[in-house]
């Protein structure tokens, strides 16, 4: 069952660029895991297989923000006691049973660490809220269940920049395989529902406002696309396969999209 779950926070002293960077955020997230069962944190540490959680950059909280578009750098501190969001994706029931101890015996006192700021988690959300709509749970069947067999047009917001691998280089446009084929294989992995293939040659773009942005703060510079895309499914296609296809489109919002998913890159969802 995916979870996504967002962790209110409040930092104790200021929090300092050089610390809120992708490999930070791992960091923290294995902190939280060592905490209850430290030898799944160092399995997560050092496993290069494909991850079964996402992670987003930190966030700061602001009234009546639309959050499309997310922060995915910083360039100046964010001041002590300033409120701020953190999104965890899980994408199997292993991780979450895990961290249950963690959630439910949350000390609000208790700090944690982003570098050298002290943080406080004073709340956590995983069901939708009207001011979140980073935080949801589903089960996998209901997620295919639930999923529409008419609906032919998918409208998906990039939060953060997306990149996909292909070969031995980077793509950032969001080429529709590349954008189905990566929700598929992780649907696959992830769900126990197979979905043997999808109609992928009836999908086809339809508008988009995107762009590059190029981030820092990882080994060497990384470039992915922002902004909004819509696809439609053309043609004719049993109501089967529209299904699957969106099942995979809601399931968007728990796995992400492309390359360091785990370091705050490729938050997608459907709007």
């Amino acid at each position: 069952m995916p979870h996504s779950l967002v962790l209110n926070l409040i930092p104790q002293s200021p929090i300092y660029p050089e610390f809120l960077t992708g490999r930070h955020y791992h960091a923290l997230f294995l902190t939280l895991i060592n905490s209850v069962d430290s030898s799944l944190a160092d399995y997560l540490h050092s496993s290069n297989a494909d991850k079964a959680f996402t992670l987003s950059p930190l966030q700061i909280q602001r009234q009546h923000k639309q959050h499309h578009t997310l922060q995915f750098s910083h360039q100046k501190l964010i001041p002590a006691g300033t409120p701020c969001w953190w999104r965890i994706s899980l994408l199997d029931d292993t991780l979450f049973s895990k961290l249950t101890a963690l959630w439910l015996n949350l000390n609000p006192d208790r700090p944690w660490h982003l570098g050298s700021a002290n943080l406080h988690i004073t709340s956590i959300q995983g069901t939708p809220q009207s001011t979140q709509p980073w935080a949801n749970a589903c089960s996998y069947t209901q997620l295919y269940e639930e999923a529409s067999p008419s609906d032919r047009t998918f409208n998906f917001t990039f939060a953060t920049p997306v990149s996909f691998r292909q070969g031995a280089y980077d793509n950032v446009l969001p080429i529709k395989e590349s954008v189905f084929n990566s929700l598929l294989s992780r649907w696959n992995k992830y769900s126990g529902i197979e979905i043997s293939s999808i109609a992928i040659e009836s999908i086809y773009p339809s508008a988009f406002d995107i762009h590059t942005e190029v981030i820092g703060n990882y080994e060497s510079k990384f470039i992915g696309c922002v902004g909004n895309i819509t696809y439609r499914i053309l043609g004719d296609v049993e109501t089967l396969a529209i299904k699957q296809i969106n099942t995979l489109a809601n399931f968007a919002l728990y796995t992400g999209l492309g390359r360091k998913t785990t370091m705050g890159m490729g938050m997608v969802r459907r709007v």
